[in-house]
């Protein structure tokens, strides 16, 4: 049996992953029409009781509307999944100090470092005129597939641009949103899906995730 504490952390967890939708036009009116019809009149009925049916009808209809409008659907579990994988792997590179297994700024370096090491050939691209200097690029392992996991600093701050090959069309999907206090941006194009995460501010990251999709060598 479900009690009060699970309950409320049941609803907060709905609450912050759900997405809602509206109800269909002349919902309303339908179910009245719909009640009417099956329901005899007052005057050829005679029966007092329809007034208290009737005002029941509106008050059902009311909820099915509310109910309709406030319908519940969770976000993928795969998407879910994968948010947390990224943060993960952002969180562990800056634990044990292990950002780069190839440390450079020139990506004429980096790039072909994953060669034969990756099934796929990532985009490199340095950004350090723009203020997102590449320091480096290091494999991960994100959604059950090895990640290029190339390393950018803003600032001072880290930002992980991890990118790994679309497998499933449901998994490409394009956000952008704060999870356990960090940034994430991410997008698919070209059959490459592309996951930024950092610490530093929203509009930063967005702006550097446009610098990504812009690059001459980058998927666009």
């Amino acid at each position: 049996m479900v009690d009060d504490a699970e309950s409320g952390a049941l609803s907060a967890a709905i609450k912050r992953k759900a997405t809602r939708h509206a109800a269909p036009p002349g919902l309303r009116q339908g179910i009245h029409a719909a009640v009417a019809r099956a329901a005899p009149s007052e005057k050829s009925s005679g029966w007092p009781g329809w007034r208290w049916l009737q005002m029941a009808s509106t008050l059902a209809c009311a909820i099915l509307a509310s109910v309709l409008m406030t319908r519940i659907v969770l976000a993928p579990e795969d998407l879910v999944r994968v948010n947390d994988e990224v943060v993960a792997a952002h969180v562990r590179s800056l634990m044990v100090a292990h950002l780069e297994d190839i440390a450079s700024s020139d990506q004429h370096t980096v790039k072909p470092w994953f060669a034969g090491k990756l099934d796929f050939s990532p985009p490199v691209n340095d950004f350090a005129d723009q203020g997102f200097p590449l320091i480096g690029g290091r494999l991960d392992y994100i959604d059950k597939h090895f990640a290029a996991a190339l390393v950018y600093r803003r600032h001072g701050h880290v930002i992980n641009a991890f990118v790994w090959p679309v497998r499933d069309a449901d998994k490409a999907k394009a956000l952008s949103e704060t999870r356990d206090g960090f940034n994430l941006v991410a997008w698919s194009v070209s059959g490459l899906q592309f996951w930024l995460v950092s610490d530093v501010n929203s509009e930063e990251l967005r702006a550097f995730s446009q610098l990504l999709r812009g690059a001459k060598n980058s998927a666009q």
